[in-house]
């Protein structure tokens, strides 16, 4: 990991990236549940705001190998929340398909 700095801007692109998905699903297709996926946006929303607090607080400040290991873990939280809303947000595009 270069640096927590880095690590943020990756938090916000991937995280933005995802919320687009939203509402890229929410412009181009009208038959879409809008509750739905709004809500997905939303979860989205609230998991950017956590992972960003927590690159801020990593446990084990004295202790560089917990701290890699923390950033390891939040790395694969933020990925593993993308994977979850991405694939919600397609569950719900296949039901009007």
């Amino acid at each position: 990991m270069a640096s927590v700095k880095e690590l943020k801007k990756d938090i916000d692109l991937i995280m933005s990236l995802a919320l687009s998905d939203c509402f890229y699903v929410l412009e181009y297709n009208e038959k879409v549940d809008e509750k739905a996926v709004m809500k997905i946006a939303g979860d989205i929303i609230k998991e950017h705001r956590e992972l960003r607090v927590l690159s801020n607080h990593p446990d084990g400040k004295d202790n560089p190998k917990l701290v890699k290991q923390f950033y390891k873990e939040l790395i694969t939280s933020m990925l593993g929340a993308v994977d979850s809303a991405l694939e919600k947000l397609s569950v719900e595009v296949k039901k009007v398909v």
